[in-house]
């Protein structure tokens, strides 16, 4: 199944950029704008979603300057992001331990679902970065 999305994105890196910058963009304005509205149903302080929406908004304008701009080295770009989203979402784990206590269950699994569709994410970068290295190697 992972494959499949590894090998399309390697042939049209430019997308993969589009699509992390589309998710950062969503995670950015849920944080921000749609979860303080609603703390006691997530549980998660303001203070801390204002430090993750920060982060995630940092993450949009780098995808989407890459997905504008880029027009060569994809990989390096790609692990760039991918080791960026994956420090994202050790902070979040860190957050989510802190904070564990004042959590509810939706927020727990928001940020758990949030963790895994991020590492998934990064997986795929990486492996996207590892293949368009091999590819330009052998060319």
């Amino acid at each position: 199944m992972i494959n499949p999305l590894i090998k399309q994105f390697s042939a049209k890196p430019r997308t993969l950029f589009l699509v992390d910058s589309i998710g950062a963009f969503i995670t950015a304005f849920f944080l921000f704008v749609v979860m303080p509205q609603y703390t006691a149903y997530f549980g998660m302080p303001k203070a801390e979603l204002t430090y993750l929406s920060v982060l995630a908004f940092c993450f949009w304008v780098y995808s989407t300057t890459c997905f504008i701009f880029l027009k060569s080295h994809w990989h390096t770009y790609f692990r760039i992001i991918a080791f960026a989203n994956l420090l994202y979402c050790a902070l979040t784990l860190g957050l989510v331990i802190k904070n564990y206590a004042v959590l509810t269950s939706i927020g727990i699994a928001y940020f758990l679902a949030e963790l895994g569709i991020i590492c998934g994410l990064s997986y795929i970068e990486l492996n996207v970065a590892r293949r368009i290295k091999e590819t330009n190697m052998i060319l």
